[in-house]
């Protein structure tokens, strides 16, 4: 008979969702300007959606100003596209092979915005979190009715992914909140 599941890769792959929410709204804009703010661009590159930082440069010359550097001058309209297509709400302006992006002063209606997308970003990671879960779960059920894991051990297990499930989601939750604040703070 096995143990059942290997509860550390289940918090491992849990860790990743919880990480990926992290550097998410860690791109959401409060009041400074952050290069991190570009983070979830993704731009139409040679055939396949790459990174931003990955066909750019990007820095904060001023506190409410973003500069990207574009390296190769045919990418610059495809650049300019995405940042516009991103949903954060910012209007690139182009320079050659470089783009100014001024970053608007914060109004309440922009905030509340923020705040959503914030909110999304938390739901796709709880999903992500009770997707790990899941397979857990599924691969205790499997081992259970194939004989390899008694049905005492399988229950104990299945406890124990609940409660790393719920220690992740209720993480979630705290950073948002957090999150929400800071957002929301003039």
């Amino acid at each position: 008979m096995s143990e059942g599941i290997d509860l550390n890769d289940v918090k491992r792959r849990m860790d990743g969702a919880v990480n990926a929410f992290k550097s998410d709204i860690a791109s959401l804009r409060t009041g400074r300007a952050s290069a991190n703010v570009l983070d979830p661009v993704m731009v139409e590159a040679y055939g396949s959606r790459v990174p931003l930082n990955q066909v750019a440069n990007i820095t904060v010359p001023e506190p409410r100003m973003l500069g990207v550097s574009i390296w190769d001058k045919s990418m610059v309209g495809a650049v300019d596209r995405a940042i516009r297509e991103s949903n954060l709400g910012l209007n690139p302006i182009v320079d050659g092979q470089n783009l100014r992006i001024p970053l608007p002063e914060l109004n309440e209606e922009r905030r509340r915005s923020l705040v959503k997308v914030a909110h999304d970003y938390a739901e796709k990671a709880k999903i992500a979190i009770r997707n790990v879960r899941r397979d857990g779960m599924d691969t205790l059920k499997k081992a259970e009715k194939d004989g390899d894991i008694g049905q005492d051990t399988s229950r104990s297990q299945s406890e124990k992914v609940q409660k790393i499930t719920d220690d992740m989601i209720s993480d979630i939750d705290r950073l948002l909140s957090e999150k929400e604040k800071e957002i929301m703070q003039v």
